[in-house]
């Protein structure tokens, strides 16, 4: 049995972050338990490499969820991290903050210190600022960068539908004013991905006070009197002890971290005493609050080459590797997501309530059942759209009390009627793009469904058909002062336990405008800022 300051449970991003500054100092030992296994592979460290890590067991959970009434009982894959780094190693690589009045919900919800201007410093902390010429504008570690000069010379035809419809255009989605469209920024480093693992944990690993486990899966925290002590977990069969100190700290993400949490004895006591778990803390807030952003694709045969003609045949392939290989460019360096945007598709919004993409990409229709990424044999492209401030809520609950079972995902997508009316604010604003002269010079014809054919009737009926995750699960252990609806405190403390955290995006209040992984990140320090000035 051996014994740590702290433990931290998931070495996902925000799992990395406090490793590195957990141990920082060198006065406090760290254990990091991780599930999965190493992230020394090719095509983790390949950033298109996307496509093969999509639904790959080695390194995926490869979720599935419950039938979804909102969307006619389909279920959904929902692919998650299981490997060093979580899923900022098998992400699509898109840095986005969020909008700043995201976190200006959170404080007005009562979680003070988590306004715009508390957590501006906590993105700051992390990044490492490159711009389109390569040049370092700040000194994180995580590169945040500017490919824009390599996207795709389509680039131009999405500028150009802006100009046509007076829309706003920005040249960064993270500065003061993100609202607009352009080109995404991503976390790449000299043509690899650089994951939470590769800024954050990798390099603390060198001391000699932090320790991390891999195919180390965490079944229980054990709590004494009302306070967390240590874990439990097993690797190939053998159970395994480790005594915290100071504190554990659940950093297992949207999914597992309420899992654990309900497998450790904190959530709906019903719940718990139906599958033979001791209610130590009753609250059913404990996987509640489920939140994700859901998105539709519409894809379209293009006039010009796209990246399928780079990357479907086998001589493409060959050529796209052999220059990433000699040179660290090409394609394969490159995120799929390249161009997007934030608007306010209710002329109403005060906000931007959309998030947009526009790739010049297609693999098939792009719908929730599909478990694998292939490019189309032919050029295309696809429009995207996603309502940035969902109302549905869902929730993730304990199936078994075997640690080893999935959990039980009901997300409860589209019940809400303002979340059906954003879906159709949405969908007019991309029939106004997708009719601009700039896109209709890069449609040879629509790939079934014709968007724009589509009444408001119809744009609903085919998002109720075809809409699939984004991979933004949040708020299943909602931050928030009242412990009746919320799962820990603005501190991040486990309400009824104490020296129990989560520091994850479980903890969100709400989900927010964008992709989630650098809130996560931001959470991460911020915890880290308030566990080290207690």
């Amino acid at each position: 049995m051996e014994r740590f300051d702290y433990i931290i449970i998931g070495a996902g991003s925000a799992g990395c972050v406090l490793a590195d500054r957990l141990s920082a100092d060198g006065r406090h030992r760290v254990l990091v338990l991780e599930a999965g296994g190493s992230d020394a592979r090719f095509w983790i460290k390949t950033p298109i490499g996307y496509g093969r890590t999509f639904a790959d067991a080695s390194v995926n959970w490869k979720y599935q969820t419950g039938p979804i009434p909102g969307l006619g009982g389909r279920t959904m894959y929902w692919p998650r991290g299981r490997v060093v780094g979580g899923s900022s190693s098998i992400n699509a690589l898109v840095y986005c903050r969020g909008m700043p009045a995201d976190f200006e919900d959170w404080r007005a919800m009562g979680n003070v210190g988590w306004g715009w201007d508390d957590v501006r410093p906590c993105f700051e902390k992390s990044e490492r600022r490159v711009d389109s010429s390569g040049h370092a504008l700040t000194g994180g570690a995580l590169d945040v960068k500017d490919v824009s000069p390599h996207l795709h010379p389509m680039g131009r035809n999405w500028l150009g539908a802006a100009a046509e419809l007076n829309l706003p255009v920005t040249d960064d989605f993270n500065g003061p004013n993100p609202e607009g469209l352009g080109s995404y920024q991503v976390t790449i480093r000299d043509g690899k991905r650089r994951s939470a693992a590769d800024a954050f944990l990798r390099p603390a690993l060198r001391r000699d006070n932090l320790k991390l486990e891999t195919h180390a899966w965490v079944s229980k925290v054990r709590v004494s009197e009302g306070r967390a002590t240590g874990v439990e977990w097993s690797r190939d069969g053998a159970q395994q002890v480790a005594v915290a100190d100071r504190e554990v700290i659940l950093c297992a993400g949207a999914v597992n971290s309420p899992q654990l949490l309900q497998l450790s004895g904190v959530g709906p006591g019903a719940l718990l005493a139906a599958h033979g778990v001791t209610p130590l803390v009753a609250n059913a807030a404990v996987g509640g609050n489920l939140q994700d952003h859901l998105a539709v694709v519409y894809s379209f045969k293009a006039t010009q080459p796209t990246l399928n003609n780079e990357l479907h045949s086998a001589f493409g392939k060959l050529r796209a590797g052999l220059h990433y290989l000699l040179a660290r460019s090409g394609p394969l360096a490159l995120s799929v997501n390249q161009f997007g945007g934030f608007l306010r598709a209710d002329p109403a919004a005060a906000r931007p309530d959309v998030q947009l993409y526009f790739n010049p990409v297609t693999y098939g229709t792009g719908d929730a059942t599909r478990t694998r990424i292939e490019v189309d044999a032919f050029a295309g492209f696809y429009l995207c759209f996603q309502p940035t401030r969902p109302t549905s809520v869902g929730r993730i609950d304990i199936a078994s009390p075997d640690f080893r079972a999935a959990p039980l995902i009901a997300p409860n997508y589209l019940s809400t009627d303002k979340d059906v009316g954003d879906v159709v604010h949405g969908g007019r604003l991309m029939q106004r793009i997708a009719r601009t002269r700039a896109l209709r010079a890069l449609i040879l014809e629509p790939i079934a469904p014709d968007l724009l054919s589509m009444n408001d009737s119809d744009l609903v009926a085919d998002f109720r058909a075809r809409a699939a995750t984004v991979y933004h699960p949040v708020g299943t252990c909602r931050m928030g002062a009242n412990s009746n609806d919320s799962v820990v405190d603005s501190a991040l403390r486990v309400h009824g336990i104490e020296r129990l955290r989560v520091v994850d995006a479980s903890v969100f209040p709400t989900v927010t405008s964008a992709n989630t992984n650098a809130p996560s990140l931001m959470v991460a320090q911020k915890a880290a800022d308030l566990m080290l000035a207690g």
